[in-house]
């Protein structure tokens, strides 16, 4: 489904030359779901966008669904990404004068697709917005826009859904929602599913997890001792806001 072979990413600054990702080698099979976890800036993100061939690799290759993405021209690429690739950002990313339903609809137009309204409704009657299709992005909430922005990554049944933080703007309630509809299309259309996330009750419901620090997969030793100093330091945090500097409740 997915594999990359010694894949770096490395980008000019103002400082010089930065070395986002090196030397990555990762296969994710067809239906995974895979977290990518680590610190900001350990390249969790950069290496979410390699796989949909909105970064191009500055080294090594990146084969999905057997096309190797470095040999696509822009316009190959964007056909691809149409036919077989999800997104969902973080930040929503929906077409601010478009309501609900043209948002869902428009990857369904790009394609020249039949029936773009009905499915487009359907799509979103399926993740609770039946309801609001016709509101604008800044009638919604923000747990409201994220599932419009759900709704628009699967009405093509992708065969892959990349997720970047698709929880990190949203109360614990909203990313719940937001989690279950994700895991959702995983279980319904088979979709693999790789996300990027802090959350680590998202990143735990994922068949597989892989942690990068400063631009590498960690080793599952260093991955797993990582986990716990976090867990450790995030339980002594809670503890002391908990009891104060006096120690008392």
């Amino acid at each position: 489904m997915i594999s990359l072979n010694d894949v770096s990413l490395h980008l000019a600054g103002n400082a010089g030359l930065v070395e986002v990702l090196n030397d990555i080698s990762l296969d994710v099979e067809a239906g995974e779901t895979l977290g990518l976890v680590g610190p900001s800036g350990s390249g969790k993100s950069s290496l979410l966008m390699l796989l949909g061939g909105l970064e191009r690799a500055t080294a090594g290759a990146v084969r999905v669904l057997g096309q190797d993405l470095g040999a696509m021209n822009e316009d190959a690429l964007a056909r691809f990404r149409r036919r077989h690739v999800g997104v969902v950002f973080q930040s929503f990313h929906l077409i601010p004068t478009m309501t609900a339903l043209e948002n869902v609809r428009t990857p369904l137009e790009l394609a020249g697709a039949s029936d773009t309204a009905a499915r487009a409704r359907d799509e979103l009657d399926a993740v609770g917005l039946g309801a609001r299709a016709g509101h604008y992005p800044s009638q919604l909430s923000g747990g409201e826009q994220q599932r419009v922005a759900v709704a628009r990554a699967g009405v093509m049944r992708p065969d892959i859904l990349l997720a970047d933080e698709p929880t990190g703007n949203l109360d614990g309630t909203n990313g719940r929602v937001i989690m279950d509809m994700l895991f959702d299309l995983n279980r319904r259309h088979g979709t693999t599913l790789v996300l990027v996330t802090h959350d680590g009750v998202l990143a735990a419901r994922c068949r597989r997890t892989i942690a990068l620090r400063d631009g590498r997969i960690c080793p599952p030793d260093k991955a797993a001792a990582g986990a716990a100093t976090g867990a450790a330091t995030r339980s002594a945090a809670g503890a002391a806001a908990t009891t104060g500097p006096g120690g008392g409740r």
